[in-house]
């Protein structure tokens, strides 16, 4: 009752003339330490939590910006990709203008990694009017001809391969020779020129039609070297092929009129190939 009583005395004195007011300053400083040390742990716990917050905060956006990084980067390279494709396929629509037959345009499925046999295996077969023996391009050239041919998918062999041989001749003058293959895919040979044969570096060849198996007209390589040696009778004479028989993936298969396998697959293939007036 005492302390109460003091309490009340006190509390009607300071609010009638504020003589405490000084006192209550110098108790308010000397307390100030002792409520800072007391305050110090749940402010340093505030810290600590809105500094771990944050933290984990800015590695999830880590987290997602580099994930969207890495899907965009993808998406750039798959954009890169079907772009590279356009090209290729705008290349073998313009090059299938310049044909005169039907086309039918065909995926590489597989390589044949044995560096003697140059073969590749594509994703059209009997089902679509493909027969063997039929002639094989890319946008700049010939590439071979089919050799085996399954219901859905046929083996084609390409003109370097050791045990093909092209009718060719000099498109600048029409000098006939046969292009062989030398087992690289980007050299061919032509054997038996006399040394005094009018060839030259740069000229190109075209497949001449002899044998029946290529229609002629068709580009297939670009002489690069011309070698005569008098002790021999024969030049050597090399030459590179114009189709990319290493990085091609689409190809055109080729039903030229008149040929032999055009006339059956014809009827068959209709709404799978295109037909030229």
């Amino acid at each position: 009752m005492v302390f109460a009583l003091a309490s009340i005395l006190l509390m009607t004195a300071d609010h009638r003339t504020h003589h405490l007011e000084a006192l209550r300053g110098a108790l308010s400083v000397a307390v100030y330490p002792l409520q800072y040390v007391v305050d110090l742990p749940v402010a340093l716990g505030r810290w600590v939590s809105e500094t771990m917050t944050s933290r984990h905060k800015l590695l999830e956006e880590n987290a997602a910006l580099r994930t969207r990084q890495f899907v965009l980067r993808t998406e750039l390279q798959r954009m890169a990709a079907l772009e590279a494709e356009n090209l290729r396929l705008r290349a073998l629509h313009e090059s299938s203008t310049q044909i005169d037959g039907r086309i039918l345009i065909a995926e590489i499925m597989a390589v044949d990694l044995d560096p003697y046999k140059h073969r590749v295996v594509i994703d059209k077969g009997a089902d679509d009017g493909v027969c063997t023996g039929q002639p094989l391009l890319d946008a700049d050239g010939v590439m071979g001809q089919t050799t085996h041919v399954g219901p859905l998918s046929a083996t084609a062999m390409l003109i370097t391969d050791v045990s093909q041989a092209t009718p060719v001749q000099i498109n600048r003058n029409g000098l006939r020779a046969i292009a062989v293959g030398t087992g690289a895919t980007d050299r061919l040979r032509l054997p038996h020129l006399p040394n005094n044969a009018d060839i030259r570096v740069g000229d190109l060849l075209v497949t001449s039609g002899l044998g029946g198996r290529f229609p002629p007209g068709y580009p297939v390589a670009r002489v690069s070297a011309v070698r005569h040696d008098p002790g021999r009778p024969f030049a050597t004479v090399t030459a590179i092929p114009t189709a990319h028989l290493d990085r091609s993936r689409e190809v055109m298969l080729v039903w030229p009129k008149g040929h032999a396998c055009g006339a059956d697959s014809a009827a068959r293939t209709a709404p799978a190939a295109r037909t030229r007036p």
